[in-house]
């Protein structure tokens, strides 16, 4: 069976990732390991980590583009999986990146769904879809192919080493799972997986 570490990039939200480590302890599927990669935090995020197995690293500079690649750098695991510290999974997520990546072993990524858990009731499911809707399609027209969403994604280790060279560190505006999609080249699979649907703060829309 394929071996899942789980990279979450962290600064100073511990009240969701304690949630979310809560999640991944309680998987059909148990990932591998979970990283989470202290960027600068200065509230308890890290205690809060380290009190649920999780394994930290540190990336001193802020952004979420170096957090990641630092996360994507530490994974043992033959696939890498991504969320954000406020992603709600759904007690099968890593079970389904598995299942998702043995179906298609063509792919070298998938990618997932959302609704904003914390949005008003009439708009968790609309606004999501004309967000990443937006997202996605304006993604693709760009790479050529599907791209990827932080908040729920998986990519093979060996097509990250590939191109951890390559992808954009050093600017926080930066999307970083764009970049990664986009650096992975036209030629590369990368699937949505609506099964990968994760509940994630209207936060994002700011």
């Amino acid at each position: 069976m394929t071996d899942v570490s789980v990279v979450i990039p962290v600064r100073n939200d511990s009240v969701h990732l304690r949630r979310c480590l809560a999640a991944l302890n309680q998987q059909t599927v148990a990932p591998l390991e979970v990283i989470i990669v202290d960027n600068g935090c200065t509230d308890d995020s890290v205690a809060v980590a380290r009190a649920h197995g999780a394994r930290v690293v540190d990336e001193p500079v802020v952004g979420i583009p170096a957090a990641a690649a630092t996360g994507y750098d530490a994974a043992r695991g033959t696939v890498i999986g991504r969320l954000d510290a406020d992603s709600v999974i759904p007690h099968d997520w890593v079970e389904c990146i598995v299942r998702s990546l043995e179906r298609r072993p063509q792919a070298v990524a998938v990618t997932g769904v959302g609704v904003f858990h914390d949005a008003p009731r009439g708009l968790r499911h609309l606004l999501p879809a004309i967000y990443l809707g937006s997202y996605y399609l304006l993604g693709a027209a760009a790479a050529g192919h599907h791209v990827l969403w932080g908040s729920s994604m998986a990519v093979r280790r060996d097509a990250w080493a590939q191109v951890s060279a390559r992808v954009h560190r050093d600017d926080p505006e930066l999307h970083d799972d764009m970049d990664l999609a986009l650096v992975l080249g036209p030629a590369a699979r990368i699937a949505l997986v609506p099964s990968l649907t994760v509940g994630v703060s209207a936060r994002s829309l700011r």
